[in-house]
């Protein structure tokens, strides 16, 4: 059968590759005066959590795009269900730039726990996005057991992401921490299919 999800496959390659480069845009160029190489040294090192918030979340939108391109290499067809939850996602997804702002900003204050919980609980939104896209695109491919692991994967996704972001209150490093190893599962567990 001809694959007919190709233009929905390549507008959300764009918005993914658009969600993943605005995430550079929280980095900033020390301005110093006077410059030196210590003082500069010094002012990239004090910008630690945004180098980490970067990389962490260009990881999750990274292992998000590769999930979202192995549902799709089972698709053949499209439906109305496909493409909302698919929207859905996508809406998601652009937020990530925002979120990891937040973080990155608020997480030497006295707010990172709030800032942790809602870059936690944006994850828990687009795990059920997830959810909802693997739902829609699953009815439209056969069932084998790769299909089967991916269902699995999937829903174990909501919880996680559900204790990371309660875990945010106790300690925003050890809800960065369970998302973070949640992201290397997946890409664990996607290099077996």
């Amino acid at each position: 059968m001809e694959k007919d999800s190709y233009r929905l496959e390549a507008f959300s390659d764009g918005v993914f590759s658009v969600a993943i480069t605005l995430l550079v845009l929280d980095l900033k160029v020390p301005i110093l005066e006077p410059a030196g190489s210590g003082r500069l040294l010094a002012a990239l090192w004090e910008e630690w959590p945004t180098y980490a918030a970067f990389c962490l979340t260009f990881a999750s939108v990274l292992v998000m795009w590769i999930n979202h391109h192995g549902i799709f290499k089972e698709v053949r067809k499209t439906s109305n269900a496909l493409f909302l939850s698919n929207g859905l996602l996508l809406l998601l997804v652009t937020t990530t730039p925002f979120t990891t702002a937040l973080v990155t900003r608020y997480y030497r204050t006295p707010a990172a726990s709030a800032a942790a919980a809602v870059y936690c609980g944006s994850f828990v939104l687009i795990s059920v996005a997830y959810n909802w896209l693997w739902s829609a695109a699953s009815a439209c491919c056969r069932t084998t057991e790769h299909l089967r692991r991916v269902t699995r994967n999937y829903r174990i996704g909501f919880p996680i992401y559900c204790v990371a972001t309660a875990a945010a209150f106790v300690h925003p490093a050890l809800a960065l921490g369970i998302c973070l190893g949640l992201w290397v599962f997946w890409l664990y567990t996607m290099r077996e299919a």
